[in-house]
């Protein structure tokens, strides 16, 4: 008994993480689903932002905003200071009237921020970036050449994590991206991306569902809607935001945590994902449902190999201690994360305890609304 749940909970951490990648690899072998070209015609734009606090971000990416290359006539500016005790409503008001200022006096979170934004918006085709990220100048225009095929909703950007220098992250966290960003594209191109990169993705206007109040993941909730509305979500990879990897330690994990916890709180409040009615169900259970079970699974795996008997499962129960011991060793001396095996090693352990927390978040019913 203890081999075959060694074995169960073995294929179930691989099919989370590599068997669902493969079989995205085979539905997209059989049936490519291409993206538009670029098109002549541009509708009318809004871009939606929601910032709490955000002094110091906002300048810079204001500047961003400036150097987009899509045409200013079709482009409205919408961002909502949600309660902020900084300067943060008093730089939108000073550039008014080339954005839309709206300022909340109290802070009612972000899903509420971006419902009244969304609700002052002019443009067929809303487009939600976030403060911190800067954006390449072309990516709204990459964005909305999507939006040229009709079957299509709602469309993802790629969010590109670098180091302070500005390249592409090689430790662990950038390698979990990397085959992130493969599943996505996969799923774009076999049919429908399962959610969207927060920080850079569009929407047709008619299709906007209000985000209930609390939301974390409007990125999952707004184009999961999308696609119960029988529209495609698709990656475009040539619609870039660029972020830096935290260097303060314990920001990654935090941010993780809060990610994984709204995946819980979307069963709460959005039950229907699990029936159905959703046409996504097998990509959402097999891209976000299993990876939240796998810290569970590592569990067993450890103490059902640990109990069965044989050299067989002696050998793979030393090589999870060492595993786990390399995890360790990368997270308390980072500069060991130099050596590819360990930063794996480390970030896996770390995305997975994050996991882990974000049950008992959401078993305990703690919110947060912000990053």
């Amino acid at each position: 008994m203890t081999k075959l749940i060694f074995w169960y909970c073995f294929a179930l951490t691989v099919y989370a993480y590599l068997g669902y990648a493969i079989w995205l690899w085979f539905c997209v072998r059989f049936r490519k689903r291409r993206l538009p070209g670029t098109r002549s015609a541009t509708p009318n734009v809004s871009i939606i932002m929601a910032a709490r606090n955000e002094e110091a971000n906002l300048p810079a990416k204001l500047e961003n905003l400036r150097r987009l290359t899509f045409p200013r006539d079709r482009l409205q500016i919408v961002i909502v200071s949600d309660g902020s005790t900084d300067r943060t409503a008093e730089i939108l008001r000073e550039q008014a009237p080339s954005i839309v200022p709206v300022v909340l006096e109290r802070s009612n979170g972000k899903a509420a921020a971006l419902n009244e934004a969304v609700r002052l918006a002019q443009g067929e085709i809303l487009v939600f970036l976030d403060a911190r990220q800067t954006v390449d100048e072309d990516a709204v225009s990459e964005l909305v050449a999507c939006f040229d095929d009709p079957t299509i909703g709602a469309v993802s950007g790629e969010l590109l994590l670098e180091t302070p220098s500005g390249a592409a992250s090689e430790e662990g966290l950038g390698i979990y991206w990397k085959i992130e960003k493969t599943v996505r594209k996969l799923e774009s191109a076999s049919g429908s991306v399962v959610g969207v990169t927060g920080a850079i993705y569009a929407i047709r206007r008619e299709l906007y569902t209000e985000i209930p109040p609390g939301t974390i993941l409007d990125d999952v909730f707004v184009p999961m809607n999308v696609a119960r509305k029988g529209k495609r979500i698709v990656f475009q990879p040539s619609a870039i935001a660029r972020d830096r990897i935290f260097s303060k330690k314990g920001k990654e994990f935090s941010r993780k945590v809060r990610t994984l916890t709204g995946n819980y709180q979307l069963l709460r409040l959005a039950p229907w994902l699990l029936s159905p009615s959703n046409p996504l169900l097998f990509r959402f259970v097999s891209h976000k449902l299993l990876r939240l079970l796998v810290p569970f699974l590592m569990i067993l795996m450890l103490v059902s190999s640990a109990l069965a008997k044989g050299p067989l499962y002696a050998t793979i129960f030393w090589i999870q201690i060492v595993f786990y011991i390399s995890a360790a060793f990368g997270t308390l001396i980072p500069s060991a994360k130099k050596f590819r095996p360990i930063a794996i090693a480390s970030t896996f352990v770390m995305l997975n305890m994050a996991a882990a927390l974000a049950f008992y978040n959401f078993i305990v019913g703690r919110k947060e609304v912000w990053n």
